[in-house]
């Protein structure tokens, strides 16, 4: 149950980042929002802040920002029942297309025809009298109560998306993987308060019966350096000691002022099932706040550099082994929700960079994807066609769904089944 909870919190928190970067971009844009909801599926709670409607849906997998657009536009059928609801000015106000029993309150009306993207207009017969036909004034920031009874803004041809410039549609795009990889970095900053500082060449502690022991190396010594190289971090003692095989090292050690030569013979461990070697000793850590900062922000670098990598590597090298789906986050979600707060940190960390990564990659149905018509619109300097867009959109789903489904079948097979 606790790695569940783990699990749809860093689900929903990496969401609600990466769709706030797309939500706050369209807004500065002038781009309108029509929708934001966290998760999918059937709506379990919604309120309207002009002129955003916000929801929370059953299914906690996932979440959208719904931007106006011409495949969002809305539309009114010949024939349909609408109530309308109007100003002082006569405008309509608010539209319920829901169809529902227990309408708003305003006047029922036949739809002959509507336009709510440029004239604004709603023509029918009032009160289903066919003998009277009026065509409706629509105010420009009217909203309309869906089949689904969602209220939402209705999206005029000034508000969608594809009449930003491309800067903005640029922007707009590139925000959500943005804001995923700031997220990381920002966590990366706070788990590095969460653990020891980094090790320092300071010994802390010295193993009884160990290697350093014998070669009489004490708590308080400093180790300068190990077979003429100089070492600065722990980090630089770790890799010498370990990579030295075996071997006997030569270590000069500061004893209070007083630099001494000793000799000292690794010995073999085996640490998780991998032979290391080791020679007893702990080293002091550094709580500076600034020390601490620049291992977050390094560690956050070294990370997103690692991700970058494995990206081309599979690309090189394909494999479903490499990918993860919702399946694989919450399985290892669940193994470091064992391992406490701060492993829990470290990992939202990494995977939020990696799905900022991810999501940049140039397919159709990432936001790569749409960032690449943003670029090819720029060099051509108008947009590809709505409906060449709407093709390489819907083949781009279609290439990402079953994907989607084998990598989660594989995640299935590989953390329950196997």
């Amino acid at each position: 149950m606790k790695g569940i909870l783990i699990f749809l919190v860093v689900f929903g928190l990496l969401v609600f980042v990466h769709e706030f970067g797309h939500f706050i971009v369209a807004k500065k844009s002038g781009i309108l929002v029509r929708e934001f909801s966290i998760g999918m599926g059937p709506k379990l709670f919604q309120i309207r802040r002009n002129p955003t409607t916000y929801t929370i849906r059953w299914l906690p997998l996932g979440g959208y920002v719904r931007l106006a657009g011409s495949d969002d536009e809305s539309k009114l059928d010949p024939g349909m029942t609408v109530v309308v609801q109007l100003n002082d000015k006569k405008e309509v106000i608010r539209i319920d297309a829901s169809e529902s029993d227990l309408p708003i309150e305003g006047i029922p009306v036949q739809v002959i025809k509507s336009d709510l993207v440029d004239e604004l207009t709603i023509t029918g017969y009032e009160n289903g009298d066919e003998d009277k036909e009026i065509t409706y004034h629509v105010n420009h920031d009217a909203t309309i109560i869906d089949k689904n009874k969602t209220e939402l803004i209705i999206a005029p041809r000034d508000t969608q998306f594809q009449q930003a410039n491309v800067w903005q549609k640029l922007a707009t795009n590139f925000a959500g993987p943005f804001m995923n990889i700031v997220l990381g970095f920002v966590v990366f900053l706070i788990w590095t308060f969460t653990v020891p500082g980094p090790g320092t060449t300071t010994i802390q502690k010295v193993v009884n019966n160990s290697p350093a022991q014998s070669a009489k190396i004490e708590a308080g010594d400093k180790i300068v350096s190990i077979n003429g190289k100089k070492m600065s971090t722990f980090e630089d003692i770790s890799t010498a000691i370990n990579e030295s095989n075996g071997k006997t090292l030569n270590m000069k050690v500061d004893k209070n002022g007083k630099i001494d030569s000793v000799k000292v013979k690794p010995e073999e461990k085996s640490v998780q099932n991998q032979k290391v070697y080791q020679v007893g000793i702990q080293a002091k850590s550094d709580e500076n706040a600034m020390v601490k900062l620049r291992r977050g922000w390094d560690t956050a670098v070294s990370t997103t550099g690692m991700i970058f990598s494995a990206v081309g590597n599979l690309f090189r090298h394909f494999s479903l082994n490499k990918l993860s789906g919702p399946v694989g986050i919450y399985s290892q979600t669940a193994q470091v929700s064992q391992m406490g707060f701060s492993y829990i940190l470290a990992f939202l960390a990494m995977i939020s960079i990696n799905l900022g990564i991810v999501n940049l990659i140039p397919i159709p149905g990432l936001d790569g994807g749409k960032l690449l018509l943003n670029l090819i619109e720029l060099v051509r300097g108008k947009p590809i066609s709505e409906d060449h867009e709407a093709i390489v959109e819907l083949i781009g789903f279609g290439l990402l769904l079953i994907l989607i489904i084998a990598v989660t079948g594989n995640d299935i097979y590989r953390y329950f089944i196997k």
